[in-house]
Formats: structure tokens, sequence, C-alpha cells
């Protein structure tokens, strides 16, 4: 009850405002005597002695331990009982016991603070009286024997300051020192030699001494065993392993696993672990596996207790070589409350076009913890569109931040996660599900910039050939979307009224046959329109492109094919083979793969004589002529484009085989007379040369004159080209690859003569590009 009593007491005066802003602070020997003068606290509170009897001036700590008397007649503090400072502060650097002075009528405290100095109570204590350490022979000199530390409780000057060796022998010293403040060692030096048969084992004592004063010692009796070849000592991984462990972890639990090797084999290669605890430890709380090194908990940690453990654990191989390694295990304390959400308020559904700043949620935080595990923070997850704001005290609010949009998100979900600054931290999370209600403000939006759509020439009527297709974010009445032509078309392009489209879904249907020769492409413009008000409505080009069928057949230009008689082509009888006659020119006027020509050799007089080159068109002599061959030769060349089915047409072609001018080889010459019947023939005769001599030079000038008008002709640009309305068929023919060269063929009325006015086979026409 006393407990209780003062517990409400200095739960109360916590809420009062301290006397002075600083401590009265004392500092007193441990282990001083019960009664011992601490300070004069009435006099340092700026009291009298009176005043602390009127006032019933009394003690309270926050343990409930009364480790000080107030002595209200003088108003001294004393020592109200024993003093042990390693009991009390255990290793800790500073041990201060604070506690309030506390008055009545009025309500008054006063902090006060007692230093409890260390003196030196304690001796160096090793864990083991007696160690034996096995050593080759073969060890060199300056080889080190690791040692454990003596253990001394108290702290300073007052701990462990030096190690000696009693008696002292030449074969051993002792090295110790420290590689940081809290990683301290001890080692043997071997001096000299060892020698196993000259002594096989020494003993000798290991000394500690503190720094106090008068000094304390503490000793551990070494047996050296001398052993033969055992040259590899065990190593550990790590000279100094560090873990943290949650002081409730479960019992039998594994800390760490140590490790250390050895190179030797066999025996000497078998590694056992030893685990060894600061002196103060009267109870083990850990242990090790001889075999795998595993360290695990054998009772539960209390991070209130004892903050850390320091434990050594030795590696001994089979031929008695050791390591020695340090674990420092630090106990975690545990932040056991998490932190709490209440909600005061909140609003949902909300109008997408709620304005920024609008407060959707007010809650308040709190934990039961003190200290960091009671301080709280919140955080929201997603702060695009709303955010956290401080209210008051630990009261926050859930408030917009920016526009918001139902067609982007209909619905958030908030987490408010609260987290205290413990170690771990421990959260709770409070869900806020604000739905958005929908506002007319989306306009249909088509899924393609613009479409492009394809229909094949001689059509049937409303014919599908694709649709469009709009989604209005919107919901309701709002996001029904209807399509139409729009009054406005596009800029670019021959407009047709050839094109519907459906106000259902969208679809397009072209109402008449289109001919490609005519109308390649057109473009429209759909608009979808929603069924809000007023409505909102978006545009999309839409272009139709025809698809050439092949429905038309080849052109022949050149050689004519009219009715008029057909000129011959002269060729010499010296031509070799491969020797070009003339070129069959011919265009389509569809495109693409249907205005791909080729030509080929339907019917002539000769088969074997000539040839026709697929793809140029090319009349040329397969073969020598020789003088069985017809001096007239007629040639039927087909031309088939590569349309399906194909299309073609026909171009004859007349040859004549002529030795020269004077020599015309004509068909049915009548053998000679008999020789009884040549006197009375040889009048005819003479009378039929002058005939047939005055008939040859009046074709010849006939057949020259007509050549050199043609010639003429064909330089005006007549030739090839024709009637205007064939220009453009032509030159689509060219851009499919039908015309690649054009020609104009000419005669030489004397071979093998380079300055005659008429030249054979010369091009007068550019290549269509």
């Amino acid at each position: 009850m006393a407990i209780a009593r003062q517990v409400l007491c200095l739960s109360a005066f916590l809420w009062l405002p301290p006397a002075r802003a600083e401590p009265i602070r004392y500092s007193v020997a441990e282990e001083a005597e019960s009664g011992s003068l601490v300070g004069e606290l009435a006099e340092d509170a700026g009291l009298t002695p009176a005043q602390l009897s009127a006032r019933r001036a009394r003690l309270v700590s926050e343990d409930g331990r009364q480790h000080f008397a107030l002595e209200r007649g003088s108003g001294r503090l004393l020592v109200a009982g024993r003093l042990d400072r390693e009991e009390l502060c255990g290793q800790s650097a500073t041990c201060m016991l604070p506690f309030e002075l506390l008055l009545s009528n009025p309500l008054q405290f006063f902090r006060v603070e007692v230093a409890l100095e260390d003196i030196n109570d304690h001796s160096p204590v090793f864990r083991e009286d007696r160690l034996r350490i096995r050593i080759p022979e073969t060890s060199n000199p300056g080889s080190r024997f690791p040692l454990e530390v003596a253990q001394d409780l108290d702290i300073g000057s007052n701990t462990v300051q030096a190690y000696s060796i009693s008696p002292e022998n030449n074969y051993f010293s002792v090295s110790y020192g420290s590689q940081s403040e809290d990683d301290k060692y001890v080692e043997l030096v071997l001096e000299k030699p060892l020698d196993r048969e000259e002594q096989e084992e020494m003993s000798f004592s290991v000394i500690a001494v503190d720094g106090g004063s008068p000094p304390r010692s503490g000793t551990i009796e070494i047996s050296i065993i001398i052993l033969d070849a055992n040259d590899n000592a065990p190593t550990f991984m790590q000279e100094r392993y560090i873990v943290k462990v949650l002081e409730n972890m479960p019992e039998g639990s594994v800390v760490l696993t140590v490790l250390a090797t050895d190179q030797d084999a066999g025996v000497y290669g078998e590694i056992s672990y030893q685990l060894s605890e600061a002196a103060d430890q009267s109870v083990s709380i850990f242990v090790i596996d001889p075999i795998t090194g595993e360290i695990k908990i054998t009772k539960p940690l209390d991070f209130e207790a004892v903050q850390s453990h320091e434990l050594s654990v030795t590696a001994t191989d089979g031929g008695g070589l050791s390591a020695i390694c340090k674990v420092l295990v630090e106990v975690v304390d545990v932040n056991d409350n998490a932190p709490e959400v209440v909600v005061s308020s909140f609003s949902s559904p909300l109008p997408e076009d709620t304005a920024p700043g609008t407060v959707v949620a007010l809650f308040t935080v709190r934990d039961r913890d003190s200290g960091a595990n009671g301080k709280i923070s919140c955080g929201l997850e997603d702060q695009r569109f709303f955010s956290l704001r401080p209210a008051y005290k630990n009261y926050y609010e859930l408030v917009t931040v920016s526009a918001l949009d139902r067609e982007e998100t209909a619905r958030y979900i908030l987490r408010v996660t609260a987290a205290d600054a413990g170690s771990p931290p421990l959260t709770s999370t409070q869900t806020f599900t604000v739905d958005i209600s929908d506002v007319n403000d989306n306009a249909p939006v088509f899924n393609q910039t613009s479409y492009t759509m394809y229909v094949r020439e001689n059509n049937v009527p409303t014919v599908f050939v694709g649709a469009v297709s709009a989604a209005d974010a919107d919901v309701g009445l709002n996001g029904k979307v209807s399509y139409s032509l729009a009054a406005v078309q596009a800029a670019e392009g021959p407009w047709c009224s050839c094109v519907s489209v459906n106000s259902e879904n969208g679809h397009v249907f072209v109402l008449r046959p289109l001919d490609y020769e005519r109308l390649r492409q057109t473009e429209v413009t759909v608009s979808a329109s929603d069924a809000g008000s007023p409505p909102l409505r978006a545009n999309v080009s839409v272009r139709l492109v025809v698809l050439d069928e092949n429905d038309n057949a080849p052109l022949v230009l050149y050689p004519g094919q009219d009715s008029s008689p057909a000129s011959s082509e002269l060729v010499p009888v010296s031509a070799e083979a491969g020797y070009l006659i003339t070129k069959v020119v011919a265009v389509d006027a569809d495109s693409g793969q249907n205005s791909w020509l080729s030509y080929h050799l339907l019917r002539a007089s000769e088969p074997g004589l000539f040839t026709v080159g697929v793809h140029s068109g090319e009349v040329r002599l397969r073969r020598p002529v020789t003088e069985r061959d017809s001096v007239r030769q007629k040639l039927l060349v087909l031309v088939r484009d590569n349309g399906k089915p194909p299309l073609s047409a026909t171009a004859a072609v007349s040859a004549l085989l002529l030795k020269d001018l004077s020599d015309v080889r004509l068909p049915g010459h009548s053998s000679p007379a008999p020789e009884d019947q040549a006197g009375s023939l040889t009048t005819y005769l003479i009378i039929a040369l002058v005939c047939v001599s005055l008939l040859f030079l009046v074709s010849t000038a006939l057949f020259v004159a007509r050549k050199v008008c043609k010639r003429k002709e064909l330089k005006a640009g007549h030739v090839l080209y024709g009637a205007d309305n064939l220009q453009s068929g032509l030159a689509d023919g060219a851009a499919a690859g039908s015309l690649p060269r054009a020609y104009c063929y000419e005669i030489s009325l004397t071979t093998g003569s380079g300055n005659s006015e008429f030249k054979f086979l010369k091009p007068i026409l550019p290549s269509v590009p």
C-alpha cells in the first residue's frame, strides 16, 4: 500500500511544474555505511529544516526503493542502506540514482540525482582456475596463444590493468591490450623454441591485477603440454560476432552459429567448441553445440536486467590448438503496443467536381507506449489526390489536394498508416473508401486518330468496309454514343457522297460501285456525339481507299494494231543471233501487279528463228538467218498482265529478210527456161526485168518516204504516247515496270555504213522514270 501511495503521489507531482530547472546532484561512494552523509539537501533546495517538517517533506523514487533517507531535523540527506553499484547499474560507465523531494501545502517537488561512485570492491576473476594448453613443438618464437580475459565487475581504473607470469620463465611472456573499448585480449607469447624431448610439460600462473588502491588480483594456473606436429590452429571466420536478439525470443532458439576451420586433416582437423560467459553470470543463459557451433538460448532474456551479453567461444582442434572469438549479444527491447486510429467523422461519396481542400475525414491517433515507442507518425500511401493535415494535438484531417476525375478513378482506397518510433516500429492501418459521383465532363473519344478503309472497285452496292468506334468515359446517357457524317468534310482530297455510317454501331458502308481508274480514294469526317445536354462531340477523319481490280486488258501501243496496213521490219540476212528486230510496247490502265506485263511468242512463220523478251517485249533473232528461211516472216506476240485472272492482247509483227536494197527476195521465182526455149524468151525476160526494176525502184521510194514520215512523227512525241487520254495509263504502266525503255526503229539502206542518215535501232525517247 505504501508503494501504491508513493506511485500515486509521484504521478500527481509529475503534473506540477518543477521547482528549479536543473536537478540537485550529489555523489557518494558505493558500499557507504548506512547513515553516511550525502549532502545538505534542505540548504541546496533553499529550504529550512522547519519548512521540511511543516510541509511533510519526503523522498519518492520511481522504482519505489528507498536508497536514501531525509533527516527532517537537519535537512541532511543520508544513506539509507547498502549501495552496491554493480548490483544497481551493472557495467554502466555512470550509475545515477534519481528520486524526488516531495513537499505539501503547497505541493512542490525537487528532482535529486545521486551519482554512485565505484570503489575497488571486486577482484579480477578468471572463469577457470586451471587451464591446459597444448602447444606443438614446431611452434615458432613469437607465436601467440589466446587466453580468456579476467573479468572484474568494477569499472574505470578499478578494473583489470595488467597481467604477469609467475614464476617468470624463459619460454613465455604475456601480452595484453585492447583493440577497442569493449574488445580486450590476453595472449601468451612464445619467446624461444620448444623441445618436447627436453621438456614435455611446464606450469606457471598468469596473474591479473586491477588498478584499485590497494590493488586486487586474480590468478589462473596454466599447464603447457608440448605436442608433436600439429601446425595449424583453428581459425574463426570472424574475430568478433555481434548479434541483436529480441528479448521475447523463445527458449531454444538459435542466436548465432560460429564457424572455425582447421587446415589439418584427421584428428588434428576435428574442431570442438566451448562457450564461456562473463564472471557475473551465475547461471548460463546460452549454450553452444560443441560440434556445429550453434549458440542457443536456455532461458528468457530480459532487456531491463541485462542489455548485452559478452561471450567467448573457444575452438579447439584434435591436436590441442585453439582459437578464441568474441560474441556480443545485444538484447533488443520489444515494442508491444501498436498505435490506434479512431475516426471521428467521414464523408463519402464525393462529387468529382469537389474543390481541393475539402475535408473528407477527421481522426485521432494514440499509443499506450511511452518514450520513443509512444511517439506516433501518420502517413498516407497515395498523396496525389488526398493528403493528411495535422489539426491539433493528435488529430488529423484527410483533405483533397487536387481535382478529382471519376472517369480516371471511380473509387479511392486510402490507407492511413500510423507508426510509432519503436524498434521495430509497430503500425496500424485505417482504410477509407471514398466513392466519386459522376459529372458529365467527357466528350466521346475515338479509339484511333484516323481511319483508313479499303474497298475493291466494282463493288456491290451498300458493301460494308469497316467501322469506327468511340468511347465516352461518362456513364448513363452521358456515355451513350451515336455516329453521323459531319457537315464539314476534309479539306484535302475529293469528296464522295457514296459513303454512309450507321448511327448506332459506327459501321461504314459504300452505297454504289466505284471505279479505281476514276476515283482512287476519298475522305469523309465522322462525328460521334453523346446524349448529354448539351451533347459533347468529337470528329475523326475516315479515308476510303479504292483497290484496283484487273478489269483492263493490256493496250498495245507499238506496232500499231489499227486497220491500216502494217509496216514490215527489215532484217539483214547477215544479222547474228540476238539481233534486235523491234520492240512490242504495251500499257495497262490497272495498277500494281495487275499492270505487270509479260510478252510471249504466240505464233511465227519460223518459230525457231525468233525470241521475245518476257519482260522487255524485245523481238530478237534466236539464230542467224539461213538461205532456207523465207524472206517475209510474220509473228504474233501475246501481251498478258499479272492479274487474277490475267487479261491479254496480241500484237502482229512483220519482218523482211534482205541482203541489200537491190536484192528483194520474193517467193515463187520461176525456174530457168529450158535451153531450147532460151532464144524465144529473151525478149520477154528483158521486158520483165525492166518492169521489175522499175517496180522495185518505185516501191523502194515509197517505202523510204513512209519511214521518213514515221520518224518525224516519233520525234514529235506521237509514236509511243498516242492520244492524250492514254498518257495517264502509260505513266502508270511505266511506274509498274511495263515500259522500262522506249525505242524507235528505223532501217539502214546500206549495211555497215556509219555515215548513213538513217540509223538502225536508235532510241529517240528517254526512259520513262
